[in-house]
């Protein structure tokens, strides 16, 4: 895993869960926030958007990436995750989400997510095999 030590990871961790009291989930009540940290330092927060359309509906993990891109540019790299939210359930990242992140994150990154059996940290390689390979570039 990339070196960010435990307390960084919590530091993301808090970050994600104030980030999902901002969540727009008025159908599901899934309130979801996601911090990134990239390289940099730069730390990005976002969380869920819903839609009556669900199909629509942006995954806090996508709306902070996208805002990293925004803010910073699209030479960005993501050195570490974290996701939470406000109800206490499992939220590992969507497979759509993985497969967004697999564009800019290193691949022995730690993602950091409420799963069933409590709080997991895995790295990316190991949430999405093979996804460094499915980059065009």
């Amino acid at each position: 895993m990339t070196n960010l030590a435990q307390t960084e990871l919590e530091k993301l961790f808090e970050l994600a869960r104030q980030a999902a009291q901002h969540s727009y989930s008025p159908y599901s009540g899934f309130r979801v926030g996601a911090a990134l940290q990239l390289t940099s330092g730069e730390i990005v927060t976002g969380t869920n958007v819903e839609n009556v359309s669900f199909g629509l509906t942006i995954c806090a993990e996508r709306a902070a990436l996208v805002r990293a891109v925004s803010q910073f540019g699209p030479e960005i790299r993501i050195s570490g995750v974290a996701i939470a939210n406000r109800n206490g359930l499992a939220s590992p990242p969507c497979g759509a989400c993985r497969q967004v992140l697999a564009e800019f994150i290193l691949p022995d990154a730690p993602i950091f997510f409420p799963a069933a059996d409590g709080v997991r940290t895995m790295t990316f390689s190991d949430l999405l095999p093979l996804g460094s390979e499915m980059k065009l570039k």
